[in-house]
């Protein structure tokens, strides 16, 4: 008969705990032959283990730091982008109770909610990141994703309704231009608009009769003009802002006019603009959309290290260390158990 001895995993320093020993005297050599073995792999499979985990380490390392500084980075954007709309809103003394009823409309609440998302969303990837949290990157990976879905649609429906796009934004641009003494920041905007592109109006100069006080019903010196921004030359001797270059230009006609104002409206302008900057728009948006999509590959990818790391622990605590293997290598103490149970059979 054949002796089975199952060595303690207390002193796994001094004997092979995953080898099994028969005391005989026919099978002596054969026994020394497999715990020879037996320890020779266990040997190889502890020293090939501190490597694989060193690698695990540092590729998790340098996903950490990627993910940790690029969220870093754009949490400061949100924050900066936040504070602009509220002191914005401040400013303007938008939460008093004259204004409050529309502030719904006011373009600093766009600034705003996109700070306000940006820095939620960047500082759950920091914290998620630094602290390995499974919830916070999950969440993180999860809003990210939804978000390039969202982006990614968005292009495919302003391409397939540019019409309906267009109608909007001269709705807007007409809303703008009746708001525009009451609203500085739609001023702002308007003038900035219509300097830079060298418009006036929506679709043509006439466009200002919308205005109350550039109507030429109203009364008033402002009546039958445009803004300053839609002046060919609003500068005199290239310093002082001439304020009222466009006073009476609404009753010229476009002949006398096209010496003092642009007759053209900035729907047209925009549209020529955004042609003639197709690549540049198409670049950015693209490179945008890629470091959304490494910063969600890289997210998911720490995410499942992490979950992998504490499966191994798991398995090391609970089963032992001989039974957390690698996929290339069998636990070597279930092999010796199933060997015998063979041997016993035949």
């Amino acid at each position: 008969l054949s002796r089975i001895s199952f060595w303690s995993e207390e002193t796994p320093q001094t004997r092979p705990a995953s080898s099994l020993t028969y005391l005989g005297t026919d099978d002596s050599s054969e026994s020394k032959t497999d715990s020879s073995s037996s320890s020779h792999e266990e040997q190889s499979r502890m020293f090939l283990r501190p490597q694989t985990h060193t690698i695990s380490s540092l590729t998790d390392c340098l996903l950490k730091f990627v993910l940790f500084s690029s969220n870093l980075l754009f949490t400061a954007l949100g924050l900066a982008t936040l504070g602009l709309g509220l002191w914005g809103l401040f400013n303007k003394e938008s939460f008093t109770q004259e204004k409050l009823d529309s502030i719904g409309t006011d373009p600093m609440l766009l600034f705003v909610f996109l700070g306000l998302v940006l820095s939620l969303l960047c500082l759950t990837g920091c914290v998620g990141a630094v602290r390995e949290n499974c919830c916070l990157l999950r969440t993180f990976s999860v809003v990210l994703l939804f978000l390039v879905a969202a982006q990614v649609l968005a292009a495919i429906v302003a391409y397939s309704l540019q019409g309906q796009i267009t109608n909007l934004l001269r709705t807007g641009m007409l809303n703008a231009m009746v708001r525009y003494q009451d609203d500085l920041d739609l001023r702002f905007i308007t003038d900035e608009i219509q300097t830079g592109l060298q418009c006036c109006g929506a679709d043509n100069y006439r466009d200002w009769q919308i205005n109350s006080y550039f109507n030429c019903s109203a009364p008033g010196i402002q009546a039958c003009s445009v803004p300053p921004s839609c002046c060919v030359d609003p500068l005199e001797n290239g310093t002082v802002w001439n304020s009222q270059c466009g006073v009476g230009a609404q009753l010229l006609d476009e002949f006398s006019a096209q010496s003092v104002i642009f007759l053209g409206g900035c729907l047209g302008s925009i549209s020529r603009w955004i042609e003639q900057h197709s690549g540049l728009i198409g670049t950015v948006a693209i490179v945008l959309l890629g470091v959304q999509l490494i910063m969600l590959i890289v997210a998911t990818r720490l995410l499942d290290n992490i979950q992998w790391n504490r499966t191994q622990a798991h398995n090391e605590n609970f089963l032992g260390p001989y039974f957390s293997w690698t996929p290339s290598q069998p636990p070597q103490r279930l092999v010796n158990i199933i060997n015998y149970i063979m041997s016993s059979i035949y």
